[in-house]
């Protein structure tokens, strides 16, 4: 494969608590919207990690599965207690920092 067949895709990997684990930073921010905001139509809060990162791949789905596969082998998140979402679009480095 020659390099003109790749992109460059930005990739937004979300890392979440899945919905059984307490999310006490969640809990922290959704109290203090709620009593020292005012804000009482917020019913919930959860937090989440994200992380995003540029690629070079021969296409959206290889980019996507490619992170997928680190984020598993690498143990970037615990999957007994989190899931992890994975999403590219074309992108350059310029993204990232936007």
């Amino acid at each position: 494969m020659t390099k003109s067949n790749l992109s460059d895709f930005l990739v937004l990997v979300t890392i979440e608590n899945k919905p059984y684990v307490s999310d006490p930073e969640g809990e922290t921010i959704l109290r203090d919207l709620v009593v020292k905001g005012g804000y009482s139509n917020i019913k919930s809060v959860r937090s989440t990690k994200n992380l995003k990162m540029i690629i070079t791949a021969k296409s959206k789905s290889v980019a996507e599965e490619s992170v997928r596969k680190m984020c598993k082998e690498l143990r970037i998140f615990n999957p007994v207690i989190s899931n992890c979402s994975v999403k590219a679009m074309l992108g350059n480095a310029d993204n990232v920092t936007k």
